[in-house]
């Protein structure tokens, strides 16, 4: 649905190094980077998460989910994202009141927004 969102940072290289750690179990690359901001994306995708550097970042919590295409996926973001300095909002796990088979993991990243990751696929 959408093209890009862009993410206003305080530490942009904090930023950039948590995203690309957190989100690299689900294929996410650098695919732009300058001295104002960077942009990363899936490379078999065209909506993209930018990362602008700014005085006044975004104010949390600003909830930001992405689709993992297996279960796995969303153990390794959660397992990568804390190793990156996240903070834990919540192991992997099936969150029945979303759907049956919504299984998801929560951080808290650099700037406090909440980042998830969720598989909707039947146990992967």
């Amino acid at each position: 649905m959408f093209d890009h969102v862009v993410l206003s940072v305080s530490d942009l290289a904090a930023a950039r190094d948590f995203f690309l750690r957190a989100l690299e179990p689900l294929g996410v690359a650098l695919v732009a980077d300058g001295p104002q901001g960077v942009e990363l994306c899936r490379l078999d995708s065209v909506s993209s998460l930018c990362l602008r550097r700014d005085a006044t970042p975004t104010t949390p919590p600003l909830h930001l989910a992405f689709t993992a295409q297996t279960r796995a996926q969303v153990q390794a973001f959660h397992r990568l994202a804390l190793a990156a300095g996240g903070r834990d909002h919540g192991a992997p796990g099936l969150r029945p009141v979303y759907g049956p088979t919504y299984y998801a993991a929560f951080v808290i990243g650099p700037d406090g927004h909440n980042v998830e990751v969720v598989c909707h696929a039947a146990d992967t």
